[in-house]
C-alpha cells in the first residue's frame, strides 16, 4: 500500500487518487476509474486536435471485430466503493497532460542541447 506517500499529480495524472483509492481498498476485481461520458472515437479525436493544435490530422482505420460499440464507463462502483469519481473534465484533463508533455519534452530537448 502507499498510504503515508505523496503522488505527483502531473496533468490528467490526478486520477491517480482514484488508483490509490482502489489500492487502499478490500475490493478485488475489475472497477472503472474514469471519465462517464459517452464520446465516439471520432469526438476523442476532434478533442485531442482541438487541444494539441490544428495541424494534427486525424487517421480512419476499421475497427476491430472486438471493438466495444458502446464506451461509457459505468463509474458508479468507484463512487460507492471508494467515494471517489473524477474531478477534471476530459478537456482540462487532454489540456494538463498535453501542457506537461510539453514542457517536459522541451526540458529534456533543451539538456540535450547543453551537453
Amino acid at each position: 500500500m502507499m498510504k503515508g506517500n505523496v503522488w505527483p499529480k502531473r496533468g490528467a495524472g490526478v486520477e491517480v487518487d482514484g488508483l490509490v483509492a482502489l489500492m487502499e481498498n478490500e475490493h478485488v476485481g475489475p472497477l472503472k476509474l474514469g471519465n462517464r461520458g459517452e464520446f465516439t472515437m471520432l469526438d476523442l479525436a476532434e478533442v485531442v486536435k482541438e487541444t494539441i493544435g490544428p495541424s494534427a490530422t486525424v487517421d480512419f482505420k476499421p475497427n476491430t471485430v472486438d471493438d466495444p460499440h458502446k464506451r461509457k464507463p459505468d463509474i458508479g462502483k468507484g463512487k460507492e466503493l471508494l467515494n471517489w469519481e473524477p474531478k477534471i473534465s476530459l478537456h482540462k484533463g487532454l489540456h494538463l497532460m498535453v501542457t506537461d508533455f510539453r514542457n517536459r519534452i522541451l526540458n529534456e530537448d533543451e539538456g540535450k542541447g547543453n551537453k
